[in-house]
Order: structure tokens, then C-alpha cells, then sequence
């Protein structure tokens, strides 16, 4: 059996060099974005959820206003980099659909560690909570798909009695991360700083789902086989234990152009998460 090499199969800038490109485009079409939502009143930026300047969130309404459904956007970056900013166009095909969409910031490895960002998510989920009353889809990439993935796997009664059990009954995770064992063995790990025990902790494929919870994983179909087996898994393992889950590739696409996806409203990822916030319960 030949040896896997990890650092090459999790290193995706090295593996999408233009990826630097690709970051420059998402920043300005990010802008233009929020200019647009701004303008026309659809929009509330830098609404903080935390005591760091990094626990914010970036509401995006549609034309509806606030009584529409809701969505959380989680940003990918290793848990270690990115920013909010950089992804506020990713809301256009969800608000498109009618959806409202918070971009929610959190706090870094090393500065803070990935169990701190899972608290930091949850946190940002109670805060929209209570400004909505509503529960919540929760889309995540890259990173964003592990914090997602780890939403829906939470037993919200026993970290907060008064929430709903199912705040968050739906995910939806881009190019995601649910088995940090073999982070372990590359350069990510500088920062994550995990060891054996800590990464099977945080992973999310290793937790209980509740029955019935909804999760789609997708990744592109240009990307490394380590992500197409981290989803596929995920999605297997937690349809073995009552979830309803669906895996999807998305052709042509690299771990960073698969994001694009969200930003078109008329793509089907965009219109499969408005059918998924739709049909949640307020």
C-alpha cells in the first residue's frame, strides 16, 4: 500500500498557486458587494458576538429584511488565516434566494486554539439567536466546513438548556475537514497545535448526530483525494447514524474556485442551501 503524503494532499496553496489571484479577485468582488448591500440598506457590518475585535459578524439581508430565513457563513483559512471581508460576496446567492446571511469573524491559531474557535462559532450561533429567534442553516468552507459539520453535531441543550436542541438542524460544508488526525502530520500543524487525542477530539466525524440532522458535503472535483475522502466519509459515517446526508463534486473546480459556487445565484449549490434554510423551522 503506498504511503500517503499528507503534506501534499492538505497543502493547497502549494497544490493552486494561482491562488493568490484567486484571493486578489475574491477581496474586490467582496467590496463591491458590500458596497451594493450597504447602499441599499441591506447590510450591518462589524456587529460584535465576542470580547476580541476578530468575534464579529457581517449581516447580509435580502430584500425581505430580517423575517427571512437564516443562514451562517463560515470562512476557511486553516483555522490560522483569511478574513471575513475577504468572503462577503459569498452571501449574493443565498440573499438572492431570499435568505439573510451572517459572515461570522473569529479569532486565529496559535493566537487562540481550534477547540477556542468551536466555543467562538458557538457563541456567534447564541448571538444570532437571540437577535433572530430563529434557528439556522450553517454553510462552511474549508475550515468553515469542519466548524459547520461541528454546529450540527452539538448538543446545544446541554451547553445552553434554554436553546433549541436543533438551533442549527442543517449544514453544508465546502472542501471540508471532519477528521483532524491527519493534520497531524503536516506543516498546518505548526499552528493548530494538536496532538493525537486533541485532534480526534475536534474532529467531527467521530461524534454523535442527532437523527434526522441534515449535511451536505461537497468539494471540488479538481482536489486532492484526501478531500474527496474527508467529505465522502463524513457523509457515509453520519448517514450510518440517522443523518440525512448528500456528497456532491463540483467539476472543473480546485479547493478555491469551488467557492465561486456560493456567489452565483444561479448555480445549484446556492439554490440547494436556500431549499435547505427554507425548510427549517423558525
Amino acid at each position: 500500500m503506498a504511503t500517503i503524503d499528507y503534506e501534499a494532499e492538505y497543502n493547497n496553496r502549494a497544490r493552486v498557486p494561482e491562488y493568490v489571484d484567486i484571493f486578489a479577485r475574491w477581496a474586490g468582488d467582496a467590496e463591491l458587494y458590500r458596497d451594493e448591500r450597504l447602499q441599499s440598506g441591506h447590510a450591518e457590518l462589524g456587529l460584535s458576538y465576542g470580547d476580541t475585535p476578530r468575534q464579529f459578524i457581517d449581516l447580509f439581508l435580502p430584500d425581505s429584511g430580517e423575517a427571512a430565513p437564516l443562514a451562517l457563513f463560515i470562512h476557511g483559512g486553516y483555522w490560522r488565516s483569511l478574513d471575513p471581508s475577504l468572503f462577503s460576496h459569498m452571501a449574493r446567492g443565498m440573499n438572492a434566494g431570499g435568505v439573510a446571511v451572517a459572515v461570522v469573524g473569529y479569532d486565529l491559531c496559535p493566537i487562540v486554539t481550534i477547540a477556542d474557535i468551536v466555543e467562538q462559532i458557538r457563541r456567534a450561533c447564541v448571538f444570532l439567536w437571540q437577535r433572530f429567534g430563529r434557528r439556522m442553516l450553517i454553510c462552511g468552507y474549508s475550515a468553515g466546513g469542519h466548524l459547520a459539520a461541528a454546529m450540527v453535531a452539538t448538543d446545544w441543550h446541554a451547553l445552553y438548556p434554554k436553546l433549541p436542541a436543533d438551533l442549527v438542524p442543517a449544514g453544508f460544508a465546502i472542501s471540508g475537514i471532519f477528521d483532524l488526525t491527519p493534520l497531524l502530520k503536516t506543516s498546518v500543524n505548526q499552528d493548530a497545535r494538536l496532538d493525537d487525542a486533541e485532534a480526534r477530539r475536534l474532529s467531527p466525524l467521530f461524534w454523535p448526530v442527532a437523527a434526522g440532522r441534515v449535511f451536505d458535503a461537497c468539494v471540488g472535483g479538481l482536489e486532492s483525494s484526501e478531500f474527496k475522502r474527508q467529505a465522502q466519509t463524513i457523509v457515509e459515517t453520519w448517514r450510518q447514524r440517522g443523518a440525512v446526508t448528500r456528497y456532491q463534486e463540483i467539476a472543473d473546480a480546485n479547493h478555491f474556485t469551488v467557492a465561486d459556487i456560493l456567489s452565483d445565484p444561479n448555480s445549484a449549490v446556492a439554490a440547494r442551501l436556500v431549499e435547505l434554510a427554507r425548510a427549517i423551522k423558525p
